[in-house]
């Protein structure tokens, strides 16, 4: 049996078959800025693909608070059309199978509790670091959503009286920051580099993300407890980041004394695939 697979990403939407407990045929198109667009895109897709493979069905990935039971896609995103109604029914009476749709960070996770660099454990937790910081938390081998869709939402959460750790916990946010104050338009990894170089000021800019980060995955080790740390997202692909992190963390747990338990901190397997496998995984469950 295949399954039809749809990552929707602001940018592009990728796309691929799952066969044999792998991904084939992958393909990637612009995402469109329109419903309508949207709908003919993927439905002359599905029927394509029909014609080469036996499909089960199609498991979706997508931003925003995905809501399972109502097949709904709530909250907001950049691709706002896609929101708060019942597009599960849309989608299925087009395609003319059935389909799971997943939150992008749960799907990435799931790719890594199922497959990836944390198979075979039951409780982890997902990071997900690009312009702001999300994540997922999975319990017992499956995505814990909260009873209001909240569940790894991480961002939200304060790092001081006044920054969240969105505003303070990402490569975009510190080069924003470094850039106001020296007047620069440097990019997170220009920073990483000009810190490679022996940069004091660049140097302080990365102790302080590092800062942030080992400060929010400790205290959700000591609110959560999960067996490890996943961190996703692109910043996820410099070598110097979980170094970083890790020293950080030491840091804490020698401020903590009372602290026992260190954080597993682990880097993403999958990386841009696991927004594809991820589908396969919340379908299989959820049907």
């Amino acid at each position: 049996m295949s399954l039809g697979l749809i990552d929707i990403g602001g940018t592009t939407i990728k796309l691929g078959i799952w066969q044999e407990q792998q991904i084939i045929a992958k393909s990637s198109q612009p995402t469109p800025d329109n419903l309508a667009d949207f709908y003919m895109l993927l439905t002359q897709w599905v029927q394509q693909i029909r014609q080469q493979f036996d499909l089960t069905g199609i498991g979706i990935s997508s931003p925003g608070a995905v809501d399972q039971p109502a097949g709904i896609i709530r909250g907001a995103s950049a691709i706002s059309y896609i929101h708060n109604f019942k597009i599960v029914p849309e989608l299925e009476q087009r395609f003319g199978l059935p389909v799971a749709i997943e939150n992008d960070a749960n799907c990435a996770a799931l790719a890594e509790v199922t497959a990836g660099i944390a198979q075979g454990l039951q409780d982890v937790v997902f990071l997900v670091i690009g312009t702001g910081v999300g994540g997922a938390i999975i319990i017992n081998g499956q995505v814990r959503h909260g009873q209001h869709l909240l569940g790894g939402e991480f961002g939200y959460m304060l790092t001081t009286d006044t920054a969240t750790v969105s505003e303070a916990g990402t490569a975009v946010k510190m080069a924003q920051y470094y850039n106001q104050s020296h007047h620069t338009t440097l990019t997170g990894q220009e920073i990483f580099d000009l810190a490679g170089t022996g940069d004091k000021d660049a140097q302080q800019a990365l102790q302080q993300l590092y800062h942030v980060l080992a400060k929010t995955i400790f205290n959700l080790q000591y609110s959560i407890d999960p067996q490890c740390f996943v961190i996703g997202g692109g910043i996820s692909a410099n070598p110097a980041l979980l170094p970083g992190i890790e020293k950080a963390v030491d840091q804490i747990m020698n401020q903590v004394s009372i602290a026992t338990v260190r954080p597993d901190v682990r880097l993403c397997q999958f990386r841009a695939e696991a927004n594809l496998r991820g589908p396969a995984v919340n379908y299989w469950q959820q049907r």
